[in-house]
């Protein structure tokens, strides 16, 4: 299997291509962020684009919000730096771990912000958990497509046409580049959010599995996106910060440390260092463990390789990071495995039918046994509320 010459992410990483030095498409596009362009310009586009919204409605915008480190920056920046009032909405995926939990109570408050925050039918997420592991080797589908769709319907009715995200995916993926001025529109959501499935399929999916317990069109509705007229009609533009001002994680974590009281947590697999990486989920371990199954490559290598991208890590540290780090079975592989009420092996088996070539992954018993030493004290809670 191929990896970067400059990162360590391999082939296998979805949208990511490779020239002809070997290098990713990434880093090519962390390089052109640095280099080739003009940010000032780029602030006075967003001044501009801002002018049209702000003041017109009682709230000059919506600000999709997890209480992780991205969301949160991106509402203190614009509360405080742009002088932005906005609606904080969040779609609560039914994992949030105790620590942002109690972040987000403080920085709402801090903020002095309007917060709406909705939590959908647990009985209708487990059904979407397992059918999209089973479809497509990701459990997330709900995740994903409520963090996407609920924000933006509810934008519609509230008649708040602006919807204000914060990191670009040229920052991580090369789905967009720096260059696209990306946006949530129905494009990108069929592209890279919701697995190829929309609601209406995925309804006739969980009813075909289960015949005892049918649900209508209507219970899906907080995963239904608007389609392309109905965001036309309603102006809607839903569009990135970080097209505008430059993204540095590591520097947008001190900010918000330092001015908001936000607090790091630890999440399975990743080294203590990166403590303000994905503290949002229960069941992050898992997905991450997933992934490394599919396509070779944990979450300690997406982490590592920022920090390469950005000449605060050699290439040869984040690999001694990625050997020690990825790969691990995590703790709460045992509560994810009750809440869907399968044994490890179906687990394996369903995840080993989604490997991405070239990767060839361990055996299942080598990866059972390669287990992680420290668990979380909040991943514990975690198993003892579902027992």
């Amino acid at each position: 299997m191929k990896f970067c010459t400059n990162c360590v992410i391999p082939e296998t990483a979805e949208s990511h291509q490779f020239n002809k030095q070997g290098t990713c498409s990434v880093c090519t596009e962390i390089k052109k962020k640095k280099l080739n362009i003009n940010w000032v310009e780029r602030k006075s586009m967003f001044a501009k684009l801002i002018q049209n919204y702000i003041g017109i409605n009682k709230y000059d915008c919506i600000v999709p919000f997890s209480g992780g480190k991205d969301s949160v920056y991106a509402l203190w920046f614009l509360v405080t730096q742009i002088k932005m009032n906005p609606l904080v909405v969040r779609f609560d995926h039914s994992f949030l771990r105790e620590k942002v939990k109690k972040n987000t109570e403080k920085v709402i408050k801090k903020l002095g912000v309007d917060f709406v925050d909705f939590k959908p039918d647990f009985k209708i997420v487990k059904k979407l958990m397992i059918e999209s592991l089973i479809r497509r080797g990701d459990f997330c589908w709900h995740c994903h497509v409520g963090i996407a769709a609920y924000p933006i319907k509810l934008a519609i009715q509230e008649k708040i046409p602006l919807i204000l995200y914060g990191e670009p995916s040229a920052e991580y993926s090369s789905f967009y580049s720096y260059d696209d001025f990306e946006e949530l529109d129905v494009e990108k959501f069929n592209k890279t959010i919701n697995l190829g499935i929309n609601a209406e399929d995925m309804l006739g999916m969980i009813n075909e599995r289960d015949q005892n317990q049918k649900f209508k069109i209507e219970d899906l509705d907080p995963y239904i996106f608007p389609n392309r007229d109905e965001l036309i009609k309603n102006n809607i533009k839903a569009c990135y910060l970080g097209n505008y001002f430059p993204w540095d994680v590591k520097k947008q974590v001190e900010i918000i440390k330092n001015e908001l009281g936000w607090e790091g947590d630890e999440v399975e697999g990743i080294p203590p260092e990166y403590d303000y990486e994905k503290i949002e989920c229960y069941l992050q371990g898992v997905r991450d463990y997933i992934r490394y199954i599919k396509r070779g490559f944990g979450r300690t290598s997406h982490l590592v390789s920022i920090d390469i991208r950005n000449n605060r890590l050699t290439r040869e540290q984040g690999i001694e990071l990625v050997k020690t780090y990825d790969g691990k079975r995590p703790s709460s592989l045992d509560g994810f495995l009750k809440i869907l009420n399968i044994s490890e092996n179906e687990f394996y088996d369903i995840v080993f039918n989604h490997i991405v070539h070239p990767h060839k992954p361990k055996n299942i018993e080598s990866l059972k046994s390669n287990k992680n030493n420290r668990t979380p004290k909040d991943i514990i809670n975690f198993e003892k509320l579902i027992n």
